[in-house]
């Protein structure tokens, strides 16, 4: 009996070793580093259970054994914390650092980068093409309503969403320019604020020039003259749906549509883009000048006058500039 008695004791301590043994030996494996050469982006789906993310991760060579890591989880971890999205798994990431990732919901960021100066239109194709984006974004906004800037994604997010997001945005920064506008402007409105910068916004794309032609355009709108913007006239045509793919003729800058602002006074009823902070910015701090007149100076940015004697010299100057641009290209 004491023989039987002290064996049993003995195998007792043997399969307490051995679980010893095999657990110290598990939570090696799971801690170690793993077989993945090169960082890998994989995607955990929603209702993923924890076997067949283990499945997913062994396939894509992030972790050496789908059920060493499913036990380790269970052991180590929390199967119930591990969250779905796009995961980016480090080169040799170890089994409890690759499931403290996915429990972490640290996904993949994307970034949308919305330019300055898009129409509505131009926007909604960016969403359609940004292939991260899932559902359909609705119908297209109403024009001057959604911020550009850089927008960061995650797999899976609505386009819808995203374009709520631009649409909050503008709202919060036209209200902060507006608040912080310079006096005695012919500006009744944040409404009037956003035309006049979506107009500046697809006059140049020079940020030291914003404010200049700001104030050119103040000073028309406070002299009563037409603002006599080409792209108002090309927005006219074509509604920001697509470009025009074309010069403006005589015949457009002389038929009469809402946004010609060759034929209307004032401004136009309407954004012609969706501007950036800069051009909102300078529409409502407008620089204080003399000029009333601009045309393109062949380098990139523009020049001013005072006159229309002036005015009429810098166009020449650019219609010589056009002209030697057509010889050396035939």
């Amino acid at each position: 009996m004491r023989r039987l008695g002290g064996l049993a004791v003995l195998i007792v301590i043997l399969l307490a070793a051995g679980a010893g043994g095999a657990w110290v030996y598990l939570k090696e494996q799971f801690t170690q580093p793993g077989p993945l050469a090169s960082e890998v982006t994989l995607m955990v789906p929603r209702g993923a259970g924890l076997e067949g993310i283990a499945a997913d991760l062994a396939a894509a060579g992030v972790v050496s054994d789908a059920r060493v890591f499913a036990l380790g989880v269970r052991l180590f971890g929390d199967a119930t914390a591990l969250k779905a999205g796009e995961y980016s798994f480090a080169a040799s990431v170890s089994m409890a650092e690759a499931a403290a990732l996915i429990a972490s919901g640290r996904t993949v960021v994307h970034r949308l980068t919305v330019p300055e100066g898009l129409t509505s239109s131009e926007v909604m194709t960016l969403l359609q093409e940004a292939e991260v984006l899932e559902g359909e974004a609705g119908p297209v906004p109403a024009e001057g309503v959604l911020l550009p800037e850089t927008y960061h994604l995650h797999r899976g997010d609505s386009r819808a969403e995203v374009l709520q997001r631009m649409t909050r945005s503008m709202a919060q920064v036209v209200a902060e320019v507006w608040e912080g506008r310079a006096a005695d402007l012919p500006l009744n409105s944040p409404e009037e604020a956003v035309i006049l910068a979506s107009i500046i916004e697809r006059e140049t794309g020079v940020d030291k020039e914003r404010a200049l032609v700001a104030g050119v355009f103040i000073n028309r709108l406070n002299k009563g003259m037409p603002l006599q913007s080409d792209p108002t006239v090309v927005y006219g045509i074509t509604e920001g749906k697509a470009p025009l793919g074309r010069s403006l003729t005589r015949k457009d800058l002389a038929t009469p549509t809402p946004y010609n602002t060759y034929q209307i006074g004032g401004l136009p009823p309407g954004p012609i883009a969706n501007p950036g902070r800069a051009s909102l910015e300078a529409a409502v701090n407008p620089a204080e000048t003399e000029y009333f007149y601009f045309v393109a100076d062949g380098n990139g940015g523009h020049a001013f006058a005072r006159t229309l004697a002036e005015h009429n010299r810098n166009v020449a100057q650019w219609r010589k500039h056009l002209r030697s641009l057509r010889r050396k290209s035939e």
